[in-house]
């Protein structure tokens, strides 16, 4: 017995060991998706490289160098290998490191990130959701490009894989290697790791774990930061056109592994794909997590006793009812201070009746345009407040209208079980 479940031995086959087959099937038929955030500096060579790893060419505007702020531009396409659909979201940094001032350059990513969070995180609270046909946009994998200067990380860099490594699977990549020598080339890979370890920057490090992977993994992680040259030229050596970039002192092989490691990220990628996708799964876990418990969600109560969303429901709810009662006594009080304050003002009036017409009416006037500032001053307060009570209100109609469809799911669960276990 584990955890109350016994381990019991079939007397003859049943047929639920078709139940991978299945899955699989119906994954083919649905198709998958993968998102690759590309960042680098404009002219580095991204979309090259992106159209070297899937063997395809993704038409692309070229960039400017001239651009205010850092956008990012998503280009969604569907690639099929054999009967594998894939659906493939590209989205490239523009105007990356181009700015004078490149302090806050990473934050338009951040907040492209947490908006795919954000989209995700509604869509799976809605009421009647549909998950499975939803187009998950969150980024799988970045491919964050080090320009090859050989010799060390910019502070942009470190700044922006720093802010990404809680959020993202960032796989570094030393973009146009074959711009500098093999030498060269493994003592700036070394001195890339050497700084992102003593930064504290986490970087994707493929799997190890998986029998089948685990070998190839644990060599290729060896090989980080990749060096990768792309390229869609093909160039005739011998009697074979070959992907290559062909310069006067020679021929740079894209496919070829001796040459760069673009052939190693792609086989990677393609290999991993799950892991990643299941990776940023638990990143958006965490982004949802924080999420929740800022609208007040909680699982523990505070006696460390687990507490159910009807009581969190209930909780805010009376939360809310109190609210506004506080906010009805202010709006009383204030309603009689400017009963008060009118009485006042008539009773004055009363007593300067003796003045002479003009000067009542020019006192009157100045006494009627400073209650007309008042009052609106205190309207626009009154209008922020009843927006923030609509607000609050919203909230609290989404969460109970959710627990209201979860508790018949829940019911009917338990009496499915309940009817399992006598039928046991």
């Amino acid at each position: 017995q584990n955890d109350g479940c016994r381990t019991l031995s079939l007397s003859a086959h049943v047929g639920f060991d078709s139940l991978p087959d299945q899955l699989v099937r119906k994954a083919i038929k649905h198709g998958f998706c993968f998102n690759v955030l590309c960042i680098g500096e404009t002219g580095i060579g991204k979309s090259a490289l992106v159209s070297s790893l899937f063997n395809t060419n993704f038409e692309d505007s070229p960039s400017t160098h001239f651009l205010s702020s850092v956008r990012l531009r998503a280009q969604t396409c569907e690639l099929q290998e054999s009967n594998v659909l894939l659906k493939l979201t590209i989205v490239k940094t523009v105007g990356f490191g181009d700015q004078m001032n490149k302090a806050d350059s990473y934050q338009p990513i951040v907040d492209y990130i947490d908006a795919q969070f954000e989209a995700y995180l509604e869509e799976e609270l809605k009421v009647i959701r549909s998950l499975f046909s939803y187009h998950d946009t969150r980024i799988h994998v970045c491919l964050y490009f080090i320009s090859p200067t050989g010799r060390s990380l910019k502070t942009i860099d470190l700044l922006t894989m720093r802010s990404l490594d809680s959020k993202v699977n960032i796989v570094p990549i030393i973009g146009k290697a074959d711009s500098i020598s093999k030498t060269e080339l493994q003592e700036f890979k070394k001195k890339i790791m050497s700084e992102l370890i003593s930064n504290g920057i986490q970087i994707y490090q493929f799997p190890t774990d998986d029998e089948t992977v685990s070998e190839i993994n644990a060599i290729i992680n060896g090989h980080l930061p990749f060096a990768v040259v792309g390229s869609m030229e093909k160039v005739k050596i011998g009697n074979k056109m070959v992907r290559a970039r062909q310069y006067p002192w020679g021929i740079v092989k894209v496919e070829n592994e001796s040459h760069c490691d673009t052939v190693k990220l792609r086989r990677m990628l393609c290999t991993n794909m799950e892991d990643l996708r299941e990776k940023t799964h638990a990143y958006y876990e965490l982004y949802r997590c924080c999420r929740l418990e800022k609208l007040g969600c909680r699982d523990i109560g505070p006696e460390n006793k687990p507490v159910s969303l009807q009581e969190v429901i209930e909780a805010k709810r009376l939360e809310f009812f109190l609210e506004m009662e506080r906010k009805e006594e202010e709006i009383k009080q204030r309603f009689v201070q400017r009963v008060n304050e009118k009485a006042a003002m008539l009773e004055e009036a009363e007593q300067q009746a003796s003045m002479p017409v003009l000067t009542l009416f020019e006192h009157l006037t100045l006494i009627h345009q400073e209650e007309e500032l008042k009052l609106g001053e205190k309207k626009k307060l009154l209008e922020d407040e009843v927006a923030q009570f609509m607000e609050k209100k919203a909230i609290t109609e989404l969460i109970q209208s959710q627990v209201s469809v979860s508790s018949p799911v829940v019911s009917l669960k338990t009496q499915g079980l309940q009817k399992v276990s006598a039928d046991a």
